[in-house]
């Protein structure tokens, strides 16, 4: 078993763990059912559980397949309309997808190109902070093309000490894993547990 400041206690009834942990107001936790014995920690179960659906969270964030967004736009778009796109397309780019604009020329309005190459101009410089021109634009067929990529952000510190710190925790418990498995090989903690309470059964009740 595990206490709350990460220190080894040793191998021990799972009725006594309990007890240790009550009479510190904390909970018991099995962090490596695997191993054998299986390890406990004394913790906090509530930030506990709290900590682990954060990293699920942000793992499911990262490993998120990035989808292609199409919004469309006309050459004499208003402008409330552009800000709607933009929006739109800012919140495509903050989730990870890649955004493709496609600016629609109908009847003469394909002999003035430049004004799709002037309006996606503009869409790029309102979204520069979130995403970078993957595709610069480019005509096809009767319609002008632009394609925006999320822009790559630096993870901010606090985010990796946080990891930092759960990786470290991780590799405490599977160190403390390893110590315990060998304490209970030599026997000598047992001897220690016999010496201080009645015997019980061998078999160890998985917390």
């Amino acid at each position: 078993m595990i206490d709350e400041n990460g220190k080894q206690i040793g191998v021990m009834h799972i009725r006594r763990a309990l007890k240790i942990a009550q009479e510190r107001g904390l909970d018991l936790v099995e962090v490596a059912p695997n191993a054998n014995p299986p390890v406990c920690r004394i913790l906090d179960y509530g930030r506990y559980r709290y900590e682990q659906e954060k990293l699920a969270k942000e793992s499911k964030r990262k490993h998120k397949q990035a989808e292609v967004k199409t919004i469309r736009l006309r050459p004499n778009i208003g402008a409330h309309d552009i800000e709607t796109k933009v929006r739109n397309a800012r919140e495509f780019l903050q989730d990870g997808d890649k955004v493709k604009f496609i600016v629609i020329f109908r009847s003469r309005e394909i002999g003035r190109p430049q004004m799709g190459e002037t309006l996606l101009k503009k869409v790029a410089d309102a979204l520069q902070e979130e995403g970078t021109i993957e595709r610069p634009p480019s005509m096809d067929g009767r319609q002008m093309v632009m394609v925006l990529a999320p822009r790559k952000k630096p993870a901010h510190s606090a985010t990796a000490q946080a990891e930092g710190g759960t990786h470290h925790a991780k590799n405490e418990d599977e160190q403390d894993s390893r110590q315990a498995i060998q304490t209970h090989s030599d026997g000598q903690t047992d001897a220690q547990e016999s010496r201080e309470q009645p015997p019980v059964p061998e078999q160890i009740t998985r917390a």
